[in-house]
């Protein structure tokens, strides 16, 4: 008898054993049907944002390359791209010492505006849509903005809570892109040219991704330009900028975006200013982290005008965005570093 029972309790854990197996062969396959539909599917929109999202990464191009050919990839990031504004930036049409704070025309003017208190240098306010969540910063005083750099520029990036701890920052968010050829960089050599103070410090020529001047004037306006680096100095006065991309917004007229804009969805940062002088600092968390996918040049520009921005830019995103605050992480950052940040040659600060 004791035999009997011992043999059907075997027979019993090995059905069992098949069961849990069938199960997880049946979810797999089930889940790679699925993967081969969206990806090869009869329906673009997943295949596309796959695509772009891998293609403008770092360290994950290989999720495109290894699943779709050259040609099929160029097409869709043919299709996916964002047409800049060819103007530039009309400093006069932003006045630094015009805040109303009695009048605003939408829930988002409301967070901004609503009660501000005289020697209020910041607000932090929470951010969300479909599929995304965030934070934007609005800084009441477009003279506290400045750029900020790792102090080891050229040889060894920081990450911007170190670059804001250095330079005794209230707030502080990443700016310029970097030269990475290998996607294993130290985050030493910005791209393009960095001014600060006035001053050329670093000028990377050949390393432009999109864009141009992102900086501001000496009289606190952001300034949004595609020109020379000497007519960034003596023509144009900026005491502090980078280069980047894309221009998002100038002069009250937004990017044409096709697509996605063909950056996929991804952590972001931009940085923007409203025609009455307030600066807006906006980074979106992305790649599951605070619940968020990631956003595109679409909803990075929807953000920004919903909050007024008059001139906006993208900065670089992706594990390099960070927002900081008080020297604390605000952000839900992606990079495999201490606390999430990687390493970066520059950053917006703000310093009381």
């Amino acid at each position: 008898m004791a035999k009997n029972k011992v043999m059907k309790k075997k027979k019993k854990i090995n059905l069992n054993i098949k069961r849990v197996f069938l199960l997880v062969l049946s979810i797999f396959v089930m889940g790679l049907s699925v993967g081969m539909f969206l990806l090869y599917g009869p329906y673009s929109w997943f295949r596309e944002r796959w695509i772009t999202t891998a293609m403008t990464t770092m360290s994950h191009q290989y999720l495109a390359t290894m699943l779709f050919d050259n040609d099929t990839i160029q097409e869709v990031l043919a299709r996916n791209k964002t047409i800049e504004p060819e103007e530039d930036t009309n400093p006069n049409l932003i006045n630094t010492e015009d805040i109303n704070t009695t009048k605003y025309s939408s829930k988002y003017e409301k967070q901004i505006l609503e009660n501000v208190k005289a020697d209020e240098l910041y607000r932090l306010i929470e951010v969300s849509g479909t599929g995304y969540r965030g934070y934007l910063v609005a800084i009441y005083d477009p003279s506290k903005v400045r750029i900020a750099t790792t102090s080891k520029l050229g040889t060894t990036g920081q990450s911007v809570q170190v670059i804001a701890k250095n330079n005794d920052a209230v707030v502080a968010m990443n700016a310029s892109g970097f030269f990475d050829p290998d996607w294993n960089s130290n985050g030493a050599i910005p791209h393009g040219t960095v001014i600060k103070n006035g001053k050329i410090v670093y000028d990377y020529e050949d390393a432009r991704v999109g864009g141009g001047f992102i900086g501001f004037n000496e009289d606190h306006v952001l300034v949004l330009g595609r020109f020379s680096k000497y007519d960034a100095i003596n023509k144009y006065k900026l005491r502090d900028a980078i280069e980047f991309g894309p221009f998002l917004i100038v002069n009250g007229k937004a990017a044409f975006v096709q697509g996605d804009g063909g950056w996929g969805l991804a952590p972001r940062s931009a940085i923007g200013q409203r025609q009455d002088g307030i600066v807006l600092f906006l980074v979106i968390d992305g790649r599951g982290r605070n619940s968020s996918i990631g956003c595109g040049m679409v909803e990075l520009t929807e953000i920004m005008q919903k909050y007024g921005a008059y001139n906006a830019a993208n900065l670089d995103g992706g594990s390099s965005s960070g927002l900081i605050i008080n020297n604390e992480i605000i952000n839900h950052p992606t990079a495999g570093g201490q606390n999430g940040l990687r390493n970066i040659p520059t950053a917006w600060i703000v310093s009381e």
